[in-house]
């Protein structure tokens, strides 16, 4: 009696640790993410990270503006950022630089860069026909 009792005991002992290892894991996995730019084409992104989506996945986001290509990939190759979002000219020049280190750029985001045509006066009958002979200021050097 005492040996069935016994085997009973541990066989429940032995149970209990298989199925403690069937418990949902409620750590987050933090992801540091790095942003060129906050951009209207990230907002997907930013409601996601709002309404708490990542969370339900396990991952915790921190958001971070890089401000800048050079800056953001500055951060990605000294691995104060786990996630870079920015354009490929940045993985480039790192490349051509000779790094042995250098990033790969494995997805795209969007099919258009984020530039917009301003102007200082409302024209409600755009065309472009109206900007030939005007000078247009590009945001940044190429741009």
């Amino acid at each position: 009696m005492k040996r069935k009792i016994l085997s009973l005991l541990v066989a429940a002992v032995f149970v209990s640790t298989l199925l403690s290892g069937c418990q949902k894991k409620s750590e987050l996995t933090k992801v540091t993410l790095n942003e060129v730019a906050h951009s209207i084409f990230y907002a997907p992104m930013y409601v996601a990270i709002e309404k708490g989506y990542f969370e339900e996945e396990g991952l915790e986001i921190e958001l971070v503006n890089g401000l800048g290509a050079d800056k953001t990939m500055t951060a990605v190759l000294s691995g104060e950022c786990d996630i870079g979002f920015m354009g490929s000219e940045a993985s480039i020049y790192v490349y051509q630089e000779g790094a042995g280190d250098y990033a790969v750029n494995f997805a795209q985001l969007t099919q258009r860069a984020g530039n917009f045509l301003i102007s200082r006066d409302l024209n409600e009958n755009f065309s472009w026909e109206n900007i030939k002979g005007k000078t247009v200021i590009g945001g940044r050097a190429g741009g």
